[in-house]
């Protein structure tokens, strides 16, 4: 399938390079909407394979990347269920979503991010599964679960760490601070900074670098040098499903749901 429109994103492949393209209102969360769309381009990754050497992942969205996982929905989802029910979807949906971003993770074509504005929380995790982040100046990266009571569940701990050293990592992770492009380049996180407004046009360019060489040695590469760290990533579900049925964790989601601020997804 080289040409796809979902409800929450599309993609369109020309030339050897996919280019997949979030779109969702207000801000790109990630919910059942966005997840089924990803399950059907990670379904349509092997076919893909042999004619494809890069694929872009970017937004349409003025606001930006991502904001993460679509908080409204979740608390509305799990309010009116048991506890035992709300355990069982949430590990349903992460198990999917799991699956769907170790495909996109594993993919033997490269992987590029194209990064502008907001990239926080499940698009912060959907970038880190990219081979490389190309951000804008204006980018901004965050994990905020903290302040929910919970830890990223979408694979960013362990592919964070897999990237970049642990103190890092512990920063992003324990504060819940943003950090801007300029200091993500410096960490090792974002491969290229561009200027406001050009990194689709950057990625595409390192697209069309990488679609020079050999395929099967970029495959090869790619697999040495970026293992996905499987155990880990099942040890994160875990821990977020035990902290998830916690009341502290519905109370804080109905604050964030019933917040009345234009962008209650800002640290």
């Amino acid at each position: 399938m080289k040409h796809f429109t979902g409800k929450t994103l599309r993609w369109d492949w020309r030339d050897g390079i996919v280019e997949l393209t979030l779109d969702h209102e207000p801000a790109n969360e990630i919910g059942t909407e966005t997840l089924a769309d990803l399950e059907t381009f990670a379904a349509a990754i092997p076919a893909l394979v042999p004619e494809t050497a890069a694929c872009i992942v970017s937004s349409a969205r003025k606001q930006g990347f991502s904001a993460g996982a679509d908080l409204r929905e979740l608390y509305r989802g799990a309010e009116p269920l048991s506890e035992k029910e709300r355990l069982a979807g949430v590990r349903q949906f992460l198990e999917r979503i799991h699956a769907a971003l170790n495909a996109i993770d594993a993919a033997s074509f490269v992987t590029i991010a194209a990064v502008h504005g907001v990239c926080f929380g499940g698009g912060f995790e959907l970038a880190l599964c990219c081979d490389i982040i190309i951000a804008d100046k204006m980018a901004r990266f965050a994990f905020p679960e903290l302040r929910l009571g919970l830890i990223p569940g979408f694979g960013g701990i362990p592919r964070l760490k897999r990237d970049l050293g642990n103190a890092f990592v512990r920063d992003l992770l324990l504060t819940g601070r943003s950090v801007n492009a300029a200091r993500a380049q410096v960490a090792g996180l974002v491969a290229q900074l561009a200027a406001e407004g050009e990194a689709l046009k950057i990625a595409r360019s390192t697209a069309a670098q990488i679609a020079k060489f050999e395929p099967v040695a970029r495959a090869a590469a790619k697999k040495f040098i970026k293992p996905i760290p499987h155990e880990e990533l099942r040890r994160e579900i875990d821990l977020f499903c035990e902290l998830f049925t916690r009341p502290a964790v519905m109370a804080a989601l109905k604050k964030f749901v019933e917040s009345t601020d234009a962008m209650p997804y800002l640290p």
